[in-house]
């Protein structure tokens, strides 16, 4: 059995998911009765799990938020939905693959779901672009959002995206245009939209689909305006110094939750969505209904006014007075 890669704090894991691996062989190779002894390593490995994820930096949340075999998208959606059909194309001749969407129903409740899509490995992230979406896939969004507009259906969008794709042949076919468009656009649609965190938050290429009546946003999922390499490069020329910007720039759920820009976080299983991709999808589903009854209930001038509202109260800024040694040379 291969071995789930561990992160790098994880690695005092390590001796004990080799002694569970080596029991459970034994089991498999002997009559010998190893249950009790199995569970208790198990007990131990998921304490001593909880106690790591329990106090993880905002550095290592990105580790977690990036983490290769993390649920996706499309991993979600096949869980979440009943049934799914995704749509393809902007309608001006592109069709990106790091950007995905369609129909769907959760419950009874039919809704167009859409979100960044990355790969499990280096072939099928290539292929997705990383999750970095083009020009293409931001106007295939806002074109899956009018259809759920003109025919009254909840909006659905999952975020996880290292920002939006930034090389000169996106910048040739307007890429600041199309993510402008979605986030005018995306305050006069006049049906719930409710926006998940489920990885990486970069940028304005999260905000492209993240104009929405609730944010919601995984334990350990991460929502940047720049990722902290880029702002470490750009503040201290030191790409190494990520870590400090990452506590700096505020990115995990816990801070945004108190900020004011997350309405709801969701909790993951011990170790992170990727031990228990199910769970996580459960999890997710359940404040999905919860959050569709709350804003269906409310009429479509409330609705409007409530998604204008909260865009308008969000950041915070303090002005310090000057001081004679701030302003001397």
């Amino acid at each position: 059995m291969a071995r789930r890669p561990l992160l790098e704090f994880e690695k005092p894991l390590v001796e004990l998911e080799e002694q569970i691996e080596q029991i459970r062989q034994l089991a498999k190779d002997s009559e010998v009765d190893v249950s009790q002894q199995l569970l208790q390593l198990e007990t131990l490995a998921t304490r001593r799990r909880e106690e790591i994820f329990s106090a993880l930096s905002p550095s290592q949340k990105i580790q977690v938020a990036r983490h290769p075999q993390r649920p996706s998208t499309l991993d979600y959606i096949q869980v979440i939905s009943e049934e799914w059909l995704e749509l393809h194309g902007d309608r001006r001749g592109s069709d990106d693959q790091a950007l995905v969407g369609g129909i769907g129903r959760i419950g009874d409740q039919p809704v167009v779901l859409l979100g960044h899509q990355k790969g499990r490995d280096t072939k099928e992230n290539v292929a997705r672009n990383f999750g970095m979406a083009s020009p293409g896939g931001y106007r295939k969004a806002m074109r899956l959002m009018d259809h759920a507009d003109r025919f009254r259906l909840p909006i659905l969008s999952f975020i996880d995206t290292p920002g939006a794709y930034a090389g000169v042949l996106a910048e040739e076919q307007g890429q600041g245009e199309a993510i402008a468009v979605n986030l005018r656009e995306m305050f006069r649609l006049r049906v719930p939209v409710i926006a998940t965190v489920i990885g990486e938050g970069g940028s304005g290429g999260a905000l492209g689909i993240g104009v929405a009546d609730r944010l919601l946003m995984f334990e350990h999922s991460v929502y940047t305006v720049a990722s902290p390499e880029a702002c470490a490069s750009i503040l201290w020329r030191d790409a190494s110094k990520a870590p400090a910007a990452a506590a700096a720039l505020k990115i995990t759920a816990a801070d945004l939750l108190q900020l004011g820009v997350v309405d709801l976080v969701l909790p993951e299983p011990s170790g992170g969505n990727h031990w228990s991709p199910v769970q996580a999808a459960n999890t997710l589903r359940e404040a999905l209904l919860e959050q569709l009854t709350e804003l269906k209930a409310l009429s479509e001038s409330e609705l409007l006014k409530q998604r204008y509202d909260k865009f308008r109260r969000v950041g915070r800024f303090i002005e310090a007075e000057a001081t004679d040694s701030s302003l001397s040379t």
